[in-house]
This record gives C-alpha cells, sequence and structure tokens, in this order.
C-alpha cells in the first residue's frame, strides 16, 4: 500500500503535556473510544478508488474480507465474513462459506454475490480501479480489466448460492486466505452502490456520509473533512459481541510535529507516526510510550521514466549510486534500515544486497549517457507530499547537486494532488513509500509490471514479468523465490525506483490501550482493541 512520509527534521523544541484533571485521553477510554492519529485527511473511503494506508485503517473499520487479522500474529487467519474455506489438491480453486449471520450495517443480508459484485467493479474497466491487479489472481481477471474479454462470467469467481463463493485462480495461490485480508478483497453493498448510481461510475455519494454501508464491526456515523472520521460500533456485524471497543475517531493530522504535541498533551491514544529527531528524546522522558517495531516497508524514490534523461538507464543508475543511505537513516530517518535492495527480507526471502554508494562510477555513468558533470541535464522537480518529507528530499537534492553537479527543485503537494500526479504520470520525480499488503515478495514486485495501478513510472520489461509469470507456476518453494531475485535483480538494474531506506514503524502509544502487539503488516484488528485504564 501506499504510505505516506513522516521524513522531516526540524529544529527539536519543548513538548509539553497538558495538566488538566481530566483529559481527552482519559474521557474516551471511560467510554470505550479509541482516539487515532491517522496523518491525513482519506482520498475516499470507497474501497475500489484508494491505494493508501491512511484509508485502509479507516475502511478496515467499516468493511471486513472474508479472512480476519489476528491481534498477534500475521500468518494467522481468523473467521472474518467467511465461517471457514477449502481448496483443492493445486489450490486453484478456493471455496468460502460466509457468516449464516452476517449483515451489513443497515441490517440486510451479506451474500456472496456481493463479493462476486465487488470483484466484478474494481476489475471493470470503466471503474479505472488503481489497486484492480490484487485481483489478477483470479482466473481470467486481467484480460477482463483490461478489456481483452468482456465477459465477466469467465472471471473465476461465482456465487454458488447466498452464502457460499468459489474462487478460481489463474496459479496455485497457498497465501490466498492472507490477501483476502486486504480491502481490495472486501465486499461492498450492491443494493447501496447501485442506488447511486451504475457499478461503475466513480465517486458517487454511496461511500459518503451518510450514505456508506459496510459489513465491518463498526459504521460511519461522522466524517467532518479535515477534522474528524467517527465510526462506532455496528450492531448488525456478525460477532457483535466480541467487539472491544464502542467506536474509533480518526484524526487527520498531517504534521508530525502537531501529532505528537496532540498525543502528550492527552488527545490521542496512538500516533501515526513520531518525528525521527524526536526519538531519542522520547527514549530518554517518556519511553512508557514509544513503540520501535519491525514494518514490512520501503521508502523511494519514484521515476518518471517517460521523461527525457529518466528515460537513460544510466542516468537512473547514477541518481541511485549518489545517495548514500546510511547518512539519511542516520541523520533523518532514524530507526529505519538503509536499504540494499527494494523488498525487505521477508521470511525465506533474502533478497541481493545490491545498492551502493559510488559516486565515482554514478560520475562516469552520467558522462555516458551525455550529461558530463551535470552539463546540460534538465532541471527536474522532486514531488513530495506536504512538508513531512522534505528533510529527505533536501538531502537528495544536496547529494545530488554535490556528486552530480545536477539541480532539482522540491515541489510539495497536497496527499490527494501527490497522488493524482503520479497517476497520471505529471510529474518527474517523487517521494513514495509502498507497505507490503501480505507477506509474499509479489506484494513488492507485482506492482511494477506494464499497466499496473501503482506503477506510476512509465517502466515496464518484458524479462521482469516473464519470471514472475514462470516463478507462479513453481510450486517448490526455492525455486519460486530464486525467480523473485531474478526479478528484483533486473529492477534494480534498471531503477525505475531508487529505494532508499525500509521502514521501521516508530510512533507514540498509550498503555490503556490493550491487546495491541507489534505485527509486521500493522493491520491491528480493531475489534481486538480494549481501553482498560
Amino acid at each position: 500500500m501506499v504510505c505516506r512520509l513522516a521524513l522531516i527534521v526540524f529544529p527539536a523544541f519543548l513538548l509539553l503535556a497538558s495538566c488538566q484533571k481530566e483529559t481527552q485521553v482519559d474521557r474516551a477510554t471511560k467510554d470505550g473510544i479509541l482516539l487515532v492519529g491517522n496523518s491525513a485527511e482519506p482520498k475516499a473511503l470507497d474501497p475500489h478508488l484508494v491505494t493508501g494506508v491512511i484509508e485502509s485503517k479507516v475502511i478496515s473499520a467499516l468493511f471486513e474480507g472474508l479472512v480476519g487479522n489476528d491481534p498477534k500474529d500475521d500468518d494467522a487467519t481468523p473467521p472474518g465474513a467467511a465461517t471457514s474455506w477449502e481448496h483443492n489438491a493445486d489450490m486453484t480453486e478456493w471455496t468460502f462459506r460466509l457468516q449464516p449471520e452476517g449483515k451489513w450495517s443497515d441490517g440486510k443480508p451479506v451474500t456472496a454475490r456481493d463479493f462476486a459484485f465487488a470483484y466484478h467493479r474494481l476489475l471493470h474497466p470503466d471503474t479505472a480501479g488503481p489497486y484492480a491487479e490484487m485481483l489478477y489472481f483470479l482466473k481470467n481477471a486481467e484480460d477482463f480489466n483490461k478489456g481483452k474479454i468482456t465477459d465477466f462470467s469467465q472471471v473465476g469467481v461465482k456465487a454458488i448460492d447466498d452464502l457460499t463463493l468459489q474462487v478460481q485462480l489463474r496459479e496455485p495461490v497457498p497465501f490466498l486466505p492472507s490477501l483476502t485480508r486486504h480491502y481490495t478483497w472486501f465486499p461492498v453493498p450492491e443494493h447501496v452502490v447501485l442506488k447511486f448510481g451504475k457499478m461503475t461510475d466513480r465517486f458517487t455519494k454511496w461511500s459518503n456520509f451518510p450514505n456508506l454501508v459496510g459489513n465491518g464491526p463498526f459504521k460511519l456515523t461522522k466524517w467532518r473533512f479535515h477534522d474528524v472520521i467517527e465510526v462506532d460500533r455496528n450492531p448488525y456485524y456478525w460477532d457483535n459481541a466480541h467487539v472491544g471497543i464502542n467506536g474509533i475517531r480518526f484524526f487527520p493530522i498531517e504534521n508530525p510535529y502537531t501529532e505528537t504535541r496532540a498525543f502528550l498533551s492527552g488527545q490521542l491514544h496512538t500516533t501515526y507516526a513520531l518525528p525521527p529527531d524526536l526519538l531519542k528524546s522520547m527514549k530518554a522522558k517518556s519511553p512508557e510510550f514509544l513503540r520501535q517495531e519491525p514494518y514490512v516497508g520501503t521508502v523511494f524514490v519514484r521515476l518518471n521514466t517517460t521523461r527525457p534523461a529518466l528515460n537513460d538507464e544510466r542516468v537512473r543508475q547514477a541518481l541511485s549510486l549518489t545517495i548514500d543511505r546510511k547518512q539519511i537513516c542516520e541523520h533523518i530517518a532514524e530507526g529505519f534500515e538503509p536499504a540494499k535492495s527494494f523488498i525487505p527480507k521477508m521470511g525465506a526471502y533474502e533478497p541481493e544486497p545490491v545498492l551502493t554508494f559510488d559516486p565515482e562510477k554514478a560520475r562516469k555513468l552520467l558522462a555516458e549517457a551525455g550529461y558530463p558533470n551535470g552539463d546540460h541535464f534538465p532541471r527536474f522537480s522532486l514531488l513530495i507530499a506536504r512538508p513531512s518529507a522534505r528533510a529527505s528530499a533536501e538531502a537528495l537534492q544536496a547529494m545530488w547537486k554535490e556528486h552530480l553537479n545536477i539541480l532539482v527543485n522540491i515541489q510539495n503537494k497536497d496527499w490527494g494532488s501527490y497522488v493524482s500526479a503520479q497517476q497520471s504520470l505529471d510529474f518527474d520525480m517523487a517521494m513514495a513509500g509502498w507497505i507490503g499488503d501480505y507477506l509474499d515478495p509479489t506484494t513488492f514486485l507485482n506492482m511494477w509490471t506494464q499497466g499496473n495501478g501503482n506503477n506510476n513510472t512509465g517502466w515496464s520489461n518484458a524479462s521482469y514479468e516473464a519470471f514472475l509469470r514462470e516463478a507462479a507456476l513453481k510450486s517448490e518453494p526455492a525455486e519460486r523465490l530464486a525467480l523473485f531475485r531474478q526479478a528484483e535483480s533486473l529492477l534494480m538494474k534498471s531503477q525505475p525506483i531508487l529505494p532508499i531506506s525500509h521502514y521501521a514503524r516508530v510512533y507514540l502509544h498509550r498503555p490503556e490501550v490493550k491487546n495491541w502487539h507489534p505485527i509486521l503488516l500493522d493491520n491491528h484488528p480493531w475489534k481486538a482493541i480494549r481501553l482498560e485504564k
């Protein structure tokens, strides 16, 4: 998932907790309301029109996939909207049995047809869903999404009856239950979507308050733009008896320093991020609030390879070779690890450590490309989302000036405009982040295929995609992972993206929040949370 960056360094300042007798957090804890910092205003709450982490946090409270999340174990697959599932011998056909008591938040039954309708809607070319590729594991889904076939009945999804959903896959997918926990696999209410337009209409009122209807543990009760999104317990949720809190308040606090002040003054239970330059101070003064946890994700620069100069592999390599990743992680992104590959270590997958810092080689490559000493190199802009990524952007700006004698501007946009600019290739370079959607290398590799809605580089490579197709057919794990390493090595040679660091989850969290544990994907199931003083 697209992740907002919080790499920023300002002069340190004193953060003082409020002296009031009863804080907002105290009152909310008594009322069973979780107060969450969520970084920015969501682009939308329609699961088919978004790609970001900030949207996923709210959507996962309002909707539920076939399989649930476990509060302690990323690999566990507890029941969700489905009570059970089974597969054939080669894992290419799966059957899910839905919860008999499953209901939408308006009281209408959740049926297998709602899931089939959702997959049809996301895959339809007219919907132009930016995350449609997440469903390409379904048989013929890619051909349908790209308009090569027009009959959705040929896609591998079928509602056998109201409570039985069958899916056929293009290849064996042993991790399918984990995959269905991603919001692209969630159902949407056909009866509500069609009330406000055609199936493929975008940004209709169906997903706005008060119209939005979900099947998750909470329902939308208020959406005040740039202020708060409120969700309260959904009485129709099939497992309502085990939902541990009465509601959640999501606050779109974009400035991480403002968010930190809000936390320390008793206005939040948990933050989206902690500014890196405050890490040492928090370790010393308030270690009981500090969380540092592993997180499967990468910070990188996305390049528009359709631009002159950036369409040359040698130029892209030169830009990468002059990034001092160690310096950035030591002085700006404290707690993050310098990237030596795009994919972080993940289970049995060991990426090749190919990224290095070599300015001399970079200058030779730039000269070979026709820009000796940076002469006549275009003046590009590096796009960032709000001020939160400025420090790392300025570091890159300085490194490229020092080592290559090229000048890069920094361009700041709000979150929605930042995402739109990349999707339309209306940018030169962009600071970016990607968080794994599930624990398999394909969550990092599939996005760079031709036409993928999260690619946004203009780059594609037939050999790269051939490695991925071959890997998909391998039943032997070692052979599969070896092909993934070959694909990643090709990606790192061509460098349409410039990896910088691997994420760590660094944030502030109050001890009143119970049943919240470190997990790699940061998919904390909201219904499992308890608030205790």
